[in-house]
């Protein structure tokens, strides 16, 4: 038998292309790194001494193992986001939720299965507000010999969308928690890490008919043009005239909804979160934080550079960095010094815009690729989301500003609840997570008297295999927005969404349960609701939250605890021998 094995490891090497690699390593070092943004200089965490981080490529059914070693003074953990980990909630990655955090001088070994899952995804770090430089994109190719559901690309390109602070986003969120005032808003957005032009690093505004394109400008300038010479840290797209390219945009910003555009060019979104879509061809892409986006981009325009622009999208009076990122598309043979075409991007508060590009996604639904969508519901939960004020004796007016779901502010344990759910460990966490608010109220209209919240450390319990729909539904306390809320262990089906309170007589009736759009991160529109549904099939602890890095902070977030189902397969493995310790 030893020599059978040795004989078949020997042809593997001389044959190497009849086997296929079925395990993935990587190893991420946590390390600080200097970087210079709009002519300052600062240090900022990283992996590998990279911004955004090392690209993560597998594909669907390969085992990957990321050896992570922090070097850095903060404790860190890594979420792979949009993977559901079946079965190893352990590699999962929020901190105190899942796992503690690896350590300072420690490292983990993240451990996962990529199983029935193909596409573009992302992860970053999930502790604090690291990951504003700790991010990078996943990239999930079909199993070999299974092709594309749409045309075969020439060539496919990562577009990683952040945002950038000058100052420290550590010291920035801990002045936040101490004043008990929402945090200063980011300096600019960036593409793969770049802000765009930056002459005199001073800023202003260029009016392209009738929207704004901000943009740091050159007050010396007379006119646009230093936009053709100026593309210093600038990210640009280089494209071969007549193809067609697999653009793979991932939005890793902390705290904006972003659109994305391309001067003169239409894109057509095939998947979404890793997850195929019936083709939908737009001039602009929508992208909450944590959302992908993958379309197809036909270079099919004449020979010359392209504005790429990102922008923000606030609809309502909380503040927004409303600077614009900027890059260029690229055409070879194009020119030094051609002028730049333009675009014009939608205004700040285009809430059309996101309205039409979110109602348009459509599972593709094929024999293949079906949308399995519950059709019979064991959990009808409802679950209000919005921000409040508690009272604070040491904060700046004697109050701190909060989030809640169902008016419950999520306090972070000090012991991962995966933990004590697997060990059976009493008071960490109460499973008494309320299904509906206690008290209903006019989500949409005038606001109680009363926006104190209660604290808690609750989840909500979920028999294996069970089928939840979900209403998420914005409530106006304070001031309404839109929130990209984030489920961690399962992909789920956007069946409905609207504006106003959602109701449980009309509204379900124009439920899509045909071929509803397959995420993992939805926007829920300002003063709307949006509904969801998924099956219970992953045991373990999975974080709910919204993906705007200053709700989670303030406790917008909740857990769901799956059971165990029967027998191994149905069941979370075992804690790996290096898991980390509190």
């Amino acid at each position: 038998m030893v020599c059978w094995v040795r004989t078949l490891l020997f042809i593997s090497v001389l044959v190497p292309a009849f086997v296929e690699c079925r395990i993935r390593h990587y190893h991420f070092n946590v390390v600080v790194k200097n970087a210079t943004k709009l002519c300052s200089t600062k240090p900022i965490v990283t992996v590998n001494g990279k911004f955004p981080g090392p690209r993560l490529y597998a594909r669907e059914g390969d085992n990957v193992l990321v050896r992570l070693t922090n070097h850095v003074q903060y404790n860190v953990t890594i979420h792979w986001h949009g993977v559901r980990q079946l079965r190893t909630g352990w590699s999962d990655g929020p901190a105190y939720i899942t796992q503690c955090p690896v350590q300072p001088g420690q490292n983990f070994l993240y451990n996962f299965t990529l199983t029935g899952q193909r596409g573009t995804l992302l992860w970053h770090a999930h502790i604090s507000w690291l990951r504003t430089t700790v991010h990078g994109a996943i990239v999930i190719l079909p199993k070999k010999g299974v092709p594309y559901p749409f045309p075969k690309p020439y060539k496919e390109k990562v577009i990683v969308l952040g945002e950038w602070w000058k100052a420290d986003t550590e010291a920035v969120v801990n002045q936040a928690t101490q004043t008990g005032l929402p945090p200063n808003i980011s300096d600019a957005h960036t593409i793969n890490g770049h802000p765009g032009p930056v002459p005199n690093c001073s800023s202003d505004g260029i009016s392209i008919g009738p929207y704004t394109i901000r943009v740091p400008f050159d007050h010396n300038c007379k006119n646009r043009n230093f936009l053709r010479s100026v593309n210093a840290d600038a990210y640009t797209l280089h494209v071969e005239t007549g193809k067609t390219y697999l653009l793979r945009v991932i939005n890793a910003a902390v705290n904006d909804e972003l659109f994305f555009k391309i001067a003169n060019h239409n894109l057509t979104v095939v998947e979404v979160d890793a997850c195929y879509t019936k083709p939908y061809e737009t001039d602009t892409l929508f992208l909450g934080p944590g959302q992908t986006t993958t379309a197809l981009l036909k270079a099919d325009q004449g020979i010359g550079k392209y504005l790429i622009a990102i922008s923000p999208f606030m609809d309502t009076v909380v503040a927004v960095d409303n600077l614009t990122g900027i890059g260029y598309l690229r055409y070879n043979h194009t020119l030094a010094f051609t002028p730049t075409t333009f675009v014009a991007i939608p205004a700040v508060n285009a809430t059309p815009v996101t309205s039409v590009f979110s109602d348009s996604l459509r599972s593709l639904n094929s024999k293949q690729y079906p949308a399995n969508v519950p059709l019979t519901i064991d959990h009808s939960l409802f679950f209000t989301i919005g921000v409040g004020i508690n009272p604070c004796a040491t904060c700046f007016n004697g109050s701190r500003a909060v989030a809640a779901i169902n008016n419950v502010s999520f306090v972070m344990p000090t012991t991962a609840i995966l933990q004590a759910h697997y060990y059976g460990i009493n008071g960490v966490f109460t499973d008494d997570f309320p299904a509906k608010p206690a008290i209903p109220f006019n989500y949409t209209g005038t606001p109680p008297s009363v926006v104190q919240t209660m604290n808690g450390t609750k989840v909500y319990r979920l028999a294996y295999n069970s089928t939840v729909q979900l209403v998420i539904q914005g409530n106006t306390i304070i001031a309404p927005e839109s929130h990209p809320t984030h489920l961690h262990g399962s992909n789920f089906f956007v069946v409905g969404r609207g504006v106003g309170n959602f109701d449980p007589e009309k509204d379900p009736l124009k439920f899509n349960l045909v071929d509803p759009v397959e995420r993992n991160t939805v926007s829920v529109p300002t003063a709307g609701w949006t509904a969801i549904r998924f099956r219970a099939d992953n045991p373990g602890v999975w974080f709910f939250h919204c993906h705007l890095e200053v709700h989670t902070t303030w406790g917008l977030k909740m857990a769901f605890l799956v059971e165990n189902g029967k027998g191994p397969n149905e069941s979370i493995e075992p804690p790996p021998t290096d898991l980390p310790k509190c």
